[in-house]
């Protein structure tokens, strides 16, 4: 097995903690640690807890593809997080904790797709430049 590919199932099982960490995390804080007044456990749920289960299958699967896109929606819970962090003193810690996930997601499914897509031959195109230009 080559240090490469040792590399990426590293890079997946870090971006799988960080992953399953926000997904059992954010409904136990918003429902249990510090509940919202403003919002019903149904709408919690839905939207904090629906958009990480869009990328389940493909990120079960180790599809770079998934890894990639993925961080788009990891990045709602960066914004929530330094929101709270922001706004709500006595939510720090919890907004903190939820960086920390977020940002073990973020990393090891960017450096994942990185370097999984290399290994299976996938890459970015380029456009062409036109001969005239």
């Amino acid at each position: 097995m080559s240090k490469q590919r040792i590399s990426t199932i590293n890079l997946k099982k870090i971006a799988l903690i960080g992953y399953f960490s926000l997904l059992f995390y954010m409904p136990l804080w918003l429902l249990v640690l510090s509940p919202s007044e403003s919002l019903s456990t149904g709408t919690t749920l839905v939207l904090f807890t629906l958009p990480l289960l869009f990328p389940l299958k493909g990120l079960l699967q180790g599809k770079p593809y998934t890894y990639a896109w993925s961080n788009f929606i990891v990045l709602i819970y960066f914004l929530h997080g330094l929101t709270t962090f922001w706004v709500l003193p006595e939510d720090r810690i919890w907004a903190t904790i939820e960086l920390i996930f977020a940002t073990t997601m973020f990393l090891g499914a960017t450096y994942y797709a990185k370097y999984r897509g290399q290994e299976l031959g996938l890459s970015i195109r380029t456009k062409k430049s036109d001969s005239g230009e």
